[in-house]
């Protein structure tokens, strides 16, 4: 019926019918957007098997960096990866803090020991970040991942993320979060795969994948 009517209507009421149309949903935002009034660091999670976890943090890394806050960034795992990250964020020195703190993905070092290390070493430079107040946002790349082979306590990093500054952006990526690190978490998004060309046999690719 509707599509009946909006045939028979000239081009300036369909003009003006969509005029009024966003005049109500632009009323209606406004008024939901007075509600929101509560300022706060959030603690925010990037899940799943889709690719983009660590790449929407960076977009976030860099936008905070467009707003002049200092920021930080440790890497859990993908310390062995020559990234287009990483330059970039060289030309920031006085605006980043980057710890590279991983020796790659735990099948490539092949010894547990040695990941623990890593993993703890990491999570040490974290939480000295996190405990300082200059940082605005602070990037946790992967932590997920040395969390679910137990690398490190769950519970300590749980009580960390809890105690954050109130005006500190924490986030963290890679798959499988913990339930426990969701619950706590303001923003948490789950990538879902739905197409990846390495399963067509296409190797990782420079500007795309790292």
């Amino acid at each position: 019926m509707t599509d009946k009517i909006t045939a028979t209507m000239s081009e300036e009421e369909l003009n003006e019918r969509h005029a009024e149309k966003m005049r109500r949903k632009k009323a209606a935002r406004e008024k939901i957007l007075a509600t929101k009034t509560i300022e706060k660091g959030l603690l925010i999670v990037h899940t799943g098997k889709g690719k983009g976890k660590s790449t929407a943090a960076f977009g976030l890394i860099f936008r905070a960096l467009g707003h002049g806050f200092k920021v930080g960034i440790v890497q859990f795992v993908k310390g062995a990866w020559d990234t287009g990250e990483r330059v970039v964020l060289d030309k920031f020195p006085d605006q980043v803090t980057v710890k590279v703190m991983g020796d790659g993905f735990t099948w490539d070092t092949q010894d547990r020991a040695r990941d623990i290390a890593s993993a703890r070493a990491a999570w040490d430079a974290a939480k000295e970040m996190i405990a300082d107040p200059s940082y605005r946002m602070i990037l946790l790349d992967e932590l997920n991942i040395v969390l679910r082979y137990g690398y490190l306590p769950l519970e300590e990093v749980v009580e960390t993320l809890k105690a954050k500054p109130d005006d500190t952006h924490v986030i963290v990526t890679g798959r499988n979060a913990k339930d426990e690190l969701v619950e706590i978490a303001d923003l948490v998004t789950d990538m879902t795969q739905i197409k990846h060309p390495f399963r067509a046999g296409v190797k990782a690719q420079v500007g795309v994948e790292f």
